[in-house]
């Protein structure tokens, strides 16, 4: 079986004039976060990106960590959106483990590369601030809750003898691997499509083995999608 379900990052939606203003501003940061990191960026960078003035923004945050801490929670509300929408079991009802965990991995490996600029700042924030650690927490029992429901479905097909702690601990480590390479990794070499494809493969490889999943399965449907996109 060829399971195949395109992933997207969820952008909740604004109405009012005000939240538009708020969005720009939260945009521009974002954007400059990735491209630049936190140190490197200041106020009034941000209000000439975002169309707007340092008056505006030091009348909604009192100083550039509000505007971090804004910035956080939108950033935590999308990705649990995302997190719904990605693991709802109506999208993979005839998918295997492997196959979901081979689009969510690839799906995350995007995500790292595309923002690490911006996980990096909020690791920094977080190693001293409570409610950044909250938030963080908080997104991580709800993507692994999601996922585990997702994964446990098909426990069948895994041969750990505990399912629910090898899910976790496998994230954990996919997620340690790419806060490491995309997140500290500052100065490392640019990943290209070539290096992301080998990437993916030995990540969903090995959560694939720890989980017990049979190697053949949908393994071979991978790669043989991973060398089109690499050589495309």
């Amino acid at each position: 079986m060829d399971v195949k379900v395109e992933l997207r990052w969820v952008r909740t939606p604004r109405q009012d004039r005000s939240w538009k203003t708020l969005e720009r501003i939260l945009d521009a940061t974002e954007a400059l976060l990735i491209a630049r990191g936190l140190d490197s960026v200041s106020v009034a960078e941000i209000a000439r990106r975002a169309d707007s003035s340092v008056g505006a923004i030091y009348a909604r945050f009192r100083d550039k960590n509000g505007l971090l801490h804004c910035l956080h929670e939108r950033f935590c509300e999308e990705a649990m959106a995302t997190a719904n929408a990605a693991l709802d079991p109506v999208r993979w009802e005839k998918a295997s483990a492997r196959e979901i965990l081979s689009a969510l991995i690839a799906f995350l490996i995007e995500i790292y590369q595309g923002r690490g600029g911006l996980f990096r700042a909020f690791l920094l924030c977080g190693c001293t601030d409570p409610h950044f650690q909250q938030r963080a927490r908080g997104l991580r029992e709800h993507f692994l809750a999601k996922l585990k429901a997702l994964l446990l479905a098909r426990q069948p097909e895994m041969g750990h003898p505990d399912p629910a702690l090898a899910i976790t601990f496998g994230m954990e480590m996919v997620m340690g691997m790419l806060r490491n390479r995309f997140v500290l990794g500052e100065g490392l070499p640019e990943v290209g499509q070539k290096q992301r494809t080998g990437l993916a493969e030995e990540l969903i490889r090995a959560y694939g083995a720890y989980l017990g999943l049979s190697a053949a399965d949908g393994m071979q449907q991978f790669n043989g999608r991973s060398r089109r996109e690499a050589s495309g």
